[in-house]
C-alpha cells in the first residue's frame, strides 16, 4: 500500500509541473525584411539612374537636388517673395502627375486647386516636401523616384506600383500660421 501511495504522489508531482508553452511552428529570421530593404535599394538606384539620364538629356533646364531625394527645376521664379511654406501654414496649389515619359496620369484640371495645411494632411511624401521649396507664384517641375511618390502600392487608381513621377507644381497662396512667423520681441 505504501508503494502505491508513493507512486501516486510521484505521479501527481510529475503532472503538476504546469502547462508547457507551445513551441512556435515557424520561426521568423528577419530575412524577409532584409530582402525587402535590398529590393528597395536596388529599385532606388535604378530609378535614380533613369532620372539622372533624363536630367542629362534636358539641356534647357537647370535641375536642383532636394535634400529629400528628388530633383526639380523652376519654370517661374518669384525673386521678390522671400517666404516659403512652413508647418501649419495653409496653402493653395495646383499640380499634375505624369510618367517620366511625359504621359499624363492626372492633369492640373483633373486634380483642381488643392488646399493643404503643411505637414498636417496626407499627400505623397515628395509632394509634401516639394511645396515647401516654393514661394507664392512660383512654378517648378519635380522628378520623384517611386519611393517619394506612391511607392509599392500606387494610388489605387491610375498610378501603378513602383511608378516614378514627374509633377509640375504651382503655389498660389500661403495663409501664414502665426506660429510660423516666430514672433519674438527683443529683450531690451
Amino acid at each position: 500500500m505504501r508503494t502505491v501511495f508513493l507512486l501516486f504522489v510521484a505521479f501527481l508531482l510529475i503532472n503538476c509541473g504546469g502547462p508547457e508553452p507551445r513551441k512556435p511552428v515557424k520561426v521568423k529570421s528577419g530575412s524577409f525584411f532584409k530582402e525587402s530593404v535590398e529590393r528597395n535599394k536596388a529599385l532606388l538606384v535604378k530609378e535614380e539612374a533613369l532620372i539622372q539620364e533624363l536630367i542629362k538629356k534636358d539641356t534647357l533646364h537647370t535641375y536642383l537636388a532636394s535634400p529629400s531625394g528628388f530633383w526639380y527645376y523652376f519654370e517661374t521664379k518669384n525673386d521678390t517673395a522671400t517666404y516659403q511654406p512652413k508647418t501649419n501654414d495653409q496653402i493653395l496649389f495646383s499640380y499634375n502627375a505624369l510618367t517620366l515619359d511625359n504621359d499624363t496620369i492626372y492633369s492640373m484640371k483633373d486634380i483642381g486647386p488643392t488646399s493643404y495645411v503643411v505637414d498636417k494632411e496626407q499627400l505623397f511624401s515628395g509632394l509634401q516636401n516639394a511645396v515647401k521649396l516654393l514661394k507664392i507664384s512660383e512654378r517648378a517641375t519635380f522628378l520623384f523616384p517611386s519611393l517619394q511618390a506612391y511607392g509599392y502600392h500606387g494610388d489605387g487608381n491610375s498610378i501603378g506600383p513602383r511608378t516614378p513621377l514627374k509633377s509640375t507644381i504651382e503655389l498660389h497662396t500661403i495663409i501664414i500660421n502665426q506660429d510660423s512667423l516666430n514672433l519674438k520681441t527683443p529683450i531690451q
